[in-house]
């Protein structure tokens, strides 16, 4: 049998290499020792071989590692799994957290305000999601028929990630499950069952005013159009003024507002919308909502003034100059690259009393364009503080096209030096800012 002493030299020799001069094993059985051992007697070897302090280390190690082993081990096989379960229990808490909220909440809304309805019933009303209206802000829309009576309704499906659908549903259902205007879509009913949220809507047969201002054949007269844009500003000082709690709704635009059958206009998609109390002056609001085109300067950078009910009505008046000018306000594929921004365009045409390029050779429609472009460039202001209220707006719409004055110029550069395209120039800067931060 080839012994473990063969492996060792002796004690006080000056050679480590001595260590391993050895008889070399001549059977099978010395061989599988020899190999079982190699690591005892490697430190064995260098522990005689290097000074005291380094030899009680490898002492140490050598006595140690089948310990360390036993640790790696249990790391391995059973810290390692319990630290994946915790991590899994934790998700699946926070997640159950929020869907128990979402149910409290609904749970006392169902006593007051619409009424709620099973994912079942979904299905059913919307026959298996056949017949799809287009994607609203969150999540799709579909056409669906209350029974009995035969109610069309829309319906939107929620989708997307569940912790932010259950801020954005509980946003939604709070915020138009009691309002009663004849220029607020109305909230029909909602479902809420685990991940599974949609909310239902009065179906609006004429669909968003988008596909009218921007069709190629003019959709509406002038006087038509004044009376759309009144309705979605009464709609809006509703949101503001009318409920016990003032609602912004931080995403004003076209898209947003659906017309009904006789072409009343109905302001919609509260996705984005706060609550704050009425007395508030400023909303503190740490993240960039709205649409690129329609945000307020104010919500890029402070500079500009405070986030507020003005912010609405910024984005108004992007939506009343769109109105007016049957375009998008930024196009830089225009033929004419003056006409690129179409606020800057239009502003120095009404300066220079140049309305001919603009309006039809109809004094009547001149004049209810040049109101609704005037109160447009009043709403989009840089400055929050010089923007009308939305009650304010109401007057000046109703008001006669006398009664209003020219404001000063709404843009970001000086009066006596800012050219078009360079207020179509810095209005990108502000949109390349404004996709960053969403």
């Amino acid at each position: 049998m080839f012994s473990r002493s063969k492996w060792q030299r002796r004690r006080g020799s000056e050679n480590f290499t001595e260590c391993v001069t050895v008889r070399m094993p001549t059977s099978l059985g010395d061989w599988i020792e020899s190999i079982i051992q190699v690591d005892q007697l490697f430190l064995s070897c260098a522990i005689d071989a290097v000074p005291r302090p380094f030899a009680i280390c490898l002492y140490l190690i050598q006595v140690a590692s089948p310990y360390f082993k036993i640790i790696i081990a249990l790391c391995r096989f059973v810290l390692v799994p319990l630290t994946i379960l915790i991590f899994l229990a934790n998700k699946y808490w926070k997640t159950r957290i929020t869907i128990d909220a979402v149910e409290k909440f609904l749970r006392m809304q169902q006593m007051l305000g619409p009424m709620r309805y099973g994912y079942t019933d979904i299905i059913a009303i919307t026959s298996h999601f056949r017949d799809k209206l287009g994607q609203g802000g969150y999540g799709s829309v579909f056409k669906g028929v209350l029974l009995p009576g035969d109610v069309h309704v829309a319906v939107k499906m929620l989708e997307g990630n569940s912790n932010c659908n259950g801020e954005d549903f509980i946003s939604e259902v709070s915020t138009i499950g009691r309002i009663h205007h004849v220029n607020v879509v109305r909230l029909v009913g909602f479902c809420s069952e685990e991940m599974r949220r949609a909310l239902v809507y009065e179906y609006m047969p004429r669909g968003s005013l988008d596909k009218y201002i921007f069709s190629a054949e003019k959709s509406f007269s002038w006087s038509k159009l004044n009376e759309i844009a009144l309705g979605i500003a009464r709609g809006i000082n509703y949101l503001h003024q009318g409920c016990d709690m003032q609602i912004l709704h931080f995403d004003i635009k076209p898209h947003n507002i659906l017309l009904d059958n006789n072409y009343v206009p109905k302001v919609a998609d509260f996705g984005l919308a706060k609550l704050y109390p009425r007395g508030n002056s400023f909303v503190p609001l740490s993240a960039l909502r709205g649409t690129v085109g329609y945000i307020a300067p104010e919500m890029i950078s402070r500079s500009f003034g405070v986030i507020s009910s003005k912010s609405d009505v910024y984005s108004f008046g992007m939506l009343l100059l769109e109105m007016a000018g049957g375009r998008r306000n930024a196009d830089p594929n225009t033929a004419n690259s003056s006409q690129a921004y179409y606020p800057a365009w239009v502003y120095d045409r009404l300066t220079v009393q140049e309305v001919g390029e603009i309006s039809a050779p109809v004094a009547d429609m001149h004049e209810l364009e040049r109101k609704l472009c005037i109160v447009g460039l009043w709403c989009i202001q840089m400055k929050s503080r010089d923007r009308p209220t939305m009650s304010e707006v109401i007057e000046m719409l109703e008001a006669g096209f006398d009664a209003l004055q020219m404001p000063s110029r709404p843009f970001f550069c000086d009066d006596q030096v800012a050219t078009i395209a360079d207020s179509y120039h810095l209005f990108s800067e502000l949109t390349e800012v404004s996709e960053g931060d969403e």
